[in-house]
């Protein structure tokens, strides 16, 4: 398993699927709020001009010098929910994400966000 402290060190680095296809650039790591294990990261991708940050899971990643590679293919990433480069994740969200990769959602016993930024 990825630790929390060691992923936040490949900030800005390539994410590549299995194959070893550039999806974009790692922005940031989400933790299960539950775990406080890496649950999700968002990558940027688009065009230059239109980026976006779309969500992967990172629970079967892999890390290599200068890349993190992610057991999802490339075009369903690009396809993934996203938000805004500036935005943050909106609550009613979260399950969508989760959903998209065919995975269990589970929020807090009151209702808490099952995915927090680190």
């Amino acid at each position: 398993m990825i630790q929390a402290a060691d992923i936040r060190e490949w900030r800005n680095h390539d994410v590549v699927d299995s194959k070893g296809h550039k999806i974009g650039v790692l922005e940031a790591v989400y933790v299960d709020t539950a775990t406080d294990e890496p649950a999700m990261a968002t990558v940027r991708a688009g065009l230059p001009t239109r980026q976006r940050l779309v969500f992967v899971p990172v629970d079967e990643a892999v890390l290599g010098p200068g890349y993190l590679k992610v057991s999802y293919a490339k075009n369903q990433v690009r396809k993934a929910p996203s938000i805004g480069t500036d935005d943050i994740l909106p609550a009613e969200q979260e399950e969508s994400i989760f959903q998209y990769y065919g995975m269990t959602y589970q929020p807090g016993a009151a209702g808490e966000r099952q995915l927090a930024r680190r």
